[in-house]
């Protein structure tokens, strides 16, 4: 019963599962399959969990919160405040950590504050904010991360992709801040223990590290060698907390395309479909199956690595399942408002910010 529970709770990681099962029908399983597995990402996307996961447990990234919205002020200030939180922090320490970390945030103060009427917008642009701010940086969201190692991409050629998008979602936020309220608000006193200032300093290090592995200045394996040592030693419970469902992913994923690569009347078609297509077919293929596993899914199929690149980060937007990070909104926001009223709201904005993005592809593609 557990084990149903956990595949029919990973809806992702069962469907790319069934795929890799039925792709070995057509491959014969071989030592061949290992090569078709990027133990540098997996590597990197451990190590990065890992150091980002410490961190957030010692509290530093609600205590930044607490910092920038201050103790008074109005609705909109503090609503400002949070969705740049989001959309900067989750440049460094992801999408998933961003949300995880600020929407029960948000939710609290603004329940405590009588000021539930703005939630549902607020989680709505805080959630996009995330997802469109991560998109600037390697290291934002997992798709990136795999992009960026599997085409060897140059920080400049990465950069040149996302950064228009990411600039134009900032203006689109700041201007969309103003459908909130301005209502006088004081936030309560809230307790958050105290950081081990030893451990808070190793992890910073371990992120530095992992950020020098990312630029390819260490090998991954030193990365994830040294972070998991030092992360059993600080505090096993962070080795425990990492999304394993989400490596396993990667791998079932990597061993369909793999496979699917060997199967060659499969392979020239789908490379007919998306060559060319990258924008559209990622977009759509995002908002059924999500961007994550879109942009391993769409990676052996094309050699135009910036357009699939800001495919699946634009992707994203749209429905709640574009993004498997925008579903820790939706869970956060809980009984505390109308879930269909939430999705109404959370799809005419993603609809919005989507559009507009690829106004802009066009323009300059």
């Amino acid at each position: 019963m557990k084990v149903l529970k956990f595949f029919r709770s990973n809806i992702v990681l069962t469907v790319s599962m069934v795929l890799a099962l039925c792709s070995m029908f057509f491959v014969v399983p071989s030592a061949d399959y290992l090569d078709y597995i990027d133990f540098r990402t997996l590597a990197l996307l451990f190590s990065l969990m890992c150091v980002v996961g410490g961190l957030n447990g010692q509290g530093i990234f609600r205590r930044l919160a607490l910092l920038l919205v201050g103790r008074s002020g109005n609705t909109r200030k503090v609503s400002l405040m949070l969705i740049l939180l989001c959309f900067f922090s989750s440049m460094l320490i992801t999408n998933d950590v961003a949300l995880i970390t600020f929407v029960p945030f948000t939710v609290m103060t603004f329940t405590m504050c009588n000021c539930k009427k703005d939630i549902v917008l607020l989680v709505t642009l805080e959630t996009v904010a995330a997802n469109l701010g991560s998109m600037a940086t390697p290291v934002g969201n997992p798709q990136n991360l795999y992009l960026y190692n599997f085409f060897t991409m140059e920080m400049g050629e990465f950069l040149f992709a996302v950064l228009p998008y990411a600039a134009l979602s900032l203006v689109l936020l700041l201007v969309s801040v103003f459908m909130i309220r301005s209502q006088s608000m004081v936030l309560p006193d809230m307790e958050i223990s105290k950081s081990n200032k030893i451990k808070v300093a190793v992890y910073v290090a371990l992120f530095i590290l992992t950020l020098l592995c990312v630029l390819r200045l260490i090998p991954a394996w030193v990365v994830f060698a040294v972070t998991l040592v030092v992360s059993l030693i600080l505090d096993v419970k962070v080795v425990l907390k990492v999304d394993y469902s989400l490596l396993l992913t990667f791998v079932f994923l990597f061993v369909f395309i793999g496979n699917l690569g060997n199967i060659k009347v499969v392979y020239d078609f789908l490379q007919s479909v998306v060559k060319g297509n990258e924008l559209l077919v990622g977009v759509l293929a995002s908002q059924v199956f999500s961007n994550v596993p879109t942009a391993v899914l769409l990676s052996g199929f094309t050699t135009n690595a910036s357009a699939l690149l800001t495919a699946v980060n634009l992707g994203g937007l749209g429905t709640v399942i574009a993004s498997m990070a925008s579903l820790i909104s939706l869970n956060a926001v809980g009984s505390q408002v109308n879930k269909a009223r939430y999705l109404g709201v959370f799809t005419a904005v993603n609809v919005v910010f989507l559009l507009a993005n690829i106004l802009l592809y066009l323009i300059i593609s």
